[in-house]
């Protein structure tokens, strides 16, 4: 079978937008266009906002600090998870630096060879305060037209276990299949039978929302929730995840293996779990 998903990662794309994209930092809006283009540098897991130079209300220069190449990592074909900083880039072309005010943002821009983003400049999502499509607020990174979460309730039964010890057993579980992705298993919290002890970390995923962690069985940030996820995943409210790339997860009784895979492993070296 051919995973055309990953053949597509050897590659250089862009997909245009009519939405409204809007940049700013420090209160100044850096770029206001309805022009923008999806970038996926090759390997690069999600994309990048690329906006028309002209559409700039700042300078570039050429970037101030040195050219950072994109790592193989632990992989075949060395695959660039969101961890990875922007700066590592995987195509030909020159990083810039944004002249904001007084501030210069090193190597939050670059300028792609490939003639069809000739007048583009992508951009650094993490080097700004606030982005916006349209007047919604963009959490994590830009969202891809490809990528699907479907949440789906089950009535199948989902035991988890670590190490042989019973952490949560459900029979209402609720199955989020999300394109490349390992399938994640979502119990409500009565069904978790190990106790749950709040920890400091929190994340934000650009599809569910800000998640808040716990540590359980003896392992920190274990398992995750989302008291109040985004509006397409409204129905995972309150309920929580586990990482299964760390327990044995029955689904009516059967053995599931861990994730694998070269996206699984590239998740699995973001979240330090490798």
């Amino acid at each position: 079978m051919r995973d055309l998903w990953s053949e597509g990662l050897s590659l250089l794309r862009y997909e245009p937008t009519e939405m409204r994209i809007r940049v700013r930092q420090g209160g100044r809006v850096i770029a206001d266009t309805t022009r923008a283009a999806l970038v996926w540098e090759p390997r690069r897991v999600v994309p990048s906002y690329a906006v028309p130079v002209a559409d700039l209300s700042v300078d570039l220069a050429r970037s101030s600090g040195e050219a950072v190449p994109a790592p193989d990592g632990i992989l075949h074909p060395g695959i660039l998870h969101p961890g990875i900083p922007f700066t590592a880039h995987s195509s030909d072309g020159q990083s810039v630096d944004l002249l904001v005010g007084e501030d210069r943002l090193a190597g939050a821009g670059f300028r792609p060879d490939d003639p069809e983003l000739a007048e583009y400049v992508v951009l650094d999502f993490n080097a700004f305060d606030e982005w916006l499509e349209e007047d919604q607020p963009v959490l994590s990174h830009p969202r891809e037209p490809y990528h699907r979460v479907d949440i789906r309730r089950s009535s199948r039964t989902v035991r988890i276990e670590l190490d042989g010890v019973v952490l949560a057993e459900s029979s209402r579980p609720t199955f989020v299949f999300e394109t490349s992705l390992p399938t994640r298993f979502y119990l409500p919290r009565e069904d978790v039978v190990a106790e749950l002890e709040p920890s400091e970390l929190r994340t934000t995923c650009a599809y569910k929302g800000r998640a808040i962690y716990f540590s359980a069985g003896g392992r920190e940030n274990l398992m995750w929730s989302y008291p109040d996820p985004l509006s397409d995943a409204r129905d995972l409210a309150g309920l929580v995840a586990v990482y299964d790339d760390l327990v044995d997860v029955y689904v009516d009784g059967e053995l599931r293996g861990r994730p694998s895979g070269p996206v699984a492993q590239a998740l699995q070296q973001e979240f330090g779990l490798v």
